[in-house]
């Protein structure tokens, strides 16, 4: 075996180690992973945000163990203050939450940020927590402000201090986006404030809705202490307040068993994941009767018909002698469902059933179909929020954000959705399209430094830009050419440097664009400018290739072209290696090569052909980008010849 056998040898080898020492760590995690799977889905099932809006620190509730977070990483806007001391609070179940708020007195709109591990496409609980309670000692008669979940109307907060406990609006949401607003909108009538806020996750629960949220109209458990007006108790999942205050017609007679403990709240049938508590106790008609009933009456809406979900909660809880069993229907809105049987300690939960009334109506009876009297431990009721407004394409968000970032812009109402609600970010123009996307943005005079960000050029529906007056350097890139809709550009006032771009140049000549590029002593915009900076040319054709498959290739192809001669075995037989080794020779667009290249900031060589650029793929990757010059002596050809004996 000759030498140049020996070292093909070795690369082989080396090559298969690089690989199995990327293979070996996967497999372990991937074990690692499988034997943890467990405890992370327990733990998502009960995972949540809760936040003390007023809190100066974080804390564990005693009462509830819920574990309170201050909202300092959740908003940037707002003051901490305390209710007036007469309001002070000792409440069992929620603590010292209510007795502390934030308040808003300035912008139009302030948005919590809530980000949830689940992520986008799932269902959440959200509840919000409102009380005035005088912080101010000014005795305001009318606190007004509008609530909004994400981009879409929630509902509207009213207040007075004449209201010494608190106001909660609950809302079942499904989120199609991974970041959650809670968003305060001043409309005028006093400063907005809110008390606390919790965001539970609820996995694949009953209460689902994919056309909309659910706004929480009724949460009724009955037979319990009426004097306490509400409750939530410590083992309930997703932290429901429940009312006891609910009453039903005919209902009087309250049946308790808080000595029971064995009730299957774990079994299928209690898909709402109820707490015990809820099902030790019910009501049944007055002596005598056989029917409950009840009307809800839906808050009055224009023009609009809503749409209710109701949940039927039972549990039989008597121990009934000589077999019988309890029977019963249930007639809704003049619909009759049933017949239905309920067993001694196992939950049973009729619905969720849909309906919609013109009135906002929702009536329902429960009628015996046995000798014994019907009983209910507790329901719901849930209206439809139809989510008319889609926030804003996600591509722009992320764009805009990652600009937020880069330069480091604070401005107060730079917070939630871009576009939406009521009035978009300072700067930005948004259209109507659904979802909207951002047209225009103006950060002139904003003090920007560094580098153009290359997340602009990833606002794809932009017409108009304007980054005058600041202190940006660096060079002009060419792909603001590539955005299909730019019609205005304003760069002028900065220290740019290099050569304008030959084809923002043709797009200025010919009229399709308005560029501003005065006041930039040390920008070129002669053609012959192109010549000497060595400008990046058009038509460029990239070849993406991992560092490391680069490194080896080349030492391969060197070694071959030496050896040739002596060595008639082709090198992907020699190696054996060659689909291992080839690049997924993926395309890529302009603006994602200025993207991977960060405005092809990092030469890391340069040949015949061009310079080749170090760059960086959304996976990690580095990369080595080589651009074709105009300048080359070599043609294209010759250009793609190398590419092809490089990954071939």
């Amino acid at each position: 075996m000759d030498g140049g056998q020996i070292l093909l040898s070795y690369i082989k080898v080396w090559v298969i180690l690089l690989l199995l020492s990327a293979t070996f760590p996967n497999s372990k995690l991937a074990a690692k992973n499988t034997e943890q799977d467990k405890k992370r889905k327990l733990a998502a099932e009960n995972s949540g945000i809760s936040i003390d809006c007023g809190a100066d620190e974080d804390y564990t509730d005693r009462e509830t163990g819920i574990s309170y977070k201050t909202d300092k990483d959740f908003i940037s806007t707002g003051k901490n203050k305390v209710v007036a001391p007469e309001y002070n609070l000792t409440t069992l179940y929620y603590g010292k939450m209510v007795n502390s708020l934030r308040i808003f007195p300035e912008g139009e709109r302030n948005c919590y940020t809530l980000k949830p591990i689940q992520g986008k496409n799932q269902n959440y609980y959200v509840r919000a927590f409102f009380r005035y309670g005088n912080y101010d000692s000014k005795n305001q008669t009318q606190i007004k402000f509008d609530l909004y979940i994400g981009v879409n109307y929630w509902a509207t907060v009213e207040e007075t201090f004449e209201n010494k406990y608190w106001i909660n609006y609950d809302i079942i949401h499904y989120s199609v986006t991974d970041t959650i607003y809670v968003c305060l909108v001043n409309t005028g009538f006093g400063v907005p404030f809110i008390s606390g806020l919790d965001l539970l996750f609820m996995n694949d629960s009953s209460y689902r809705s994919m056309n909309g949220s659910l706004l929480r109209r009724v949460q009724a458990d009955l037979g319990g202490e009426v004097s306490l007006g509400t409750i939530r108790y410590p083992d309930d999942v997703y932290a429901r307040i429940w009312q006891l205050d609910v009453s039903l017609t005919d209902s009087v007679s309250n049946i308790s068993t808080e000595a029971i403990t064995n009730i299957d709240i774990q079994g299928s049938d209690n898909r709402c994941r109820l707490p015990v508590e809820v099902l030790r106790t019910a009501v049944q008609p007055r002596n005598g009767l056989k029917s409950l009933s009840y009307t809800y009456t839906s808050p009055y809406k224009e023009n609009f018909t809503p749409e209710f979900l109701v949940f039927f909660h039972f549990a039989e809880i008597e121990q009934i002698a000589g077999g019988k069993l309890r029977e019963f229907t249930i007639t809704l809105n003049g619909l009759k469902y049933g017949l239905f049987t309920l067993e001694y300690l196992k939950p049973l939960t009729i619905g969720p059933y849909k309906l919609q009334d013109q009135e906002g109506l929702v009536r329902f009876s429960i009628d015996a179909s046995s000798d014994l009297p019907p009983i209910l431990n507790a329901f719901e009721i849930f209206e439809l929020l139809p989510l008319h407004d889609s926030p804003t394409n996600q591509t722009d968000v992320d764009a805009i954000m990652a600009i937020k970032e880069a330069y480091k812009i604070n401005r107060g109402d730079w917070q939630g959705d871009p576009c939406l609600p009521r009035t978009t970010w300072t700067g930005l123009q948004c259209n109507n399209d659904n979802p909207p996307r951002i047209i225009s943005l103006n950060l002139s005079s904003s003090q920007l430094s560094g580098n153009i960000a290359v997340s602009l050029l990833n606002l794809t529906s932009i017409k108009s830009l304007d980054l005058s007056n600041n202190e940006l350097t660096g060079t002009v890139p060419e792909a603001f050419a590539q955005l299909p809709n730019l019609t205005i550009l304003y760069l002028s006032r900065n220290k740019l440097t290099g050569a304008v771009p030959y084809s923002l140049k043709e797009k200025s000549k010919s009229r399709q664009l308005q560029l501003s590029l005065d006041g930039n002593p040390d920008l070129c915009k002669l053609d012959t400018c192109e010549k000497k900076q060595g400008s990046f040319p058009v038509p460029v054709i990239a070849s993406v290739i991992s560092v490391s498959v680069l490194l080896l290739l080349s030492i391969i192809t060197i070694f071959w072209r030496l050896k040739r001669g002596r060595l008639n075995v082709p090198l992907s037989s020699s190696v054996g290696l060659s689909l291992s080794l080839k690049s997924k020779n993926q395309p890529f667009t302009y603006t994602e090569i200025v993207s991977i290249t960060n405005n092809f900031q990092t030469i890391i060589g340069e040949g015949g052909f061009g310079k080749v650029y170090l760059g960086n793929l959304n996976d990690g990757r580095q990369v080595a980008v080589k651009l074709l010059s105009q300048s080359s002596r070599q043609g294209y050809k010759e250009f793609l010849a190398e590419k092809i004996a490089q990954i071939c």
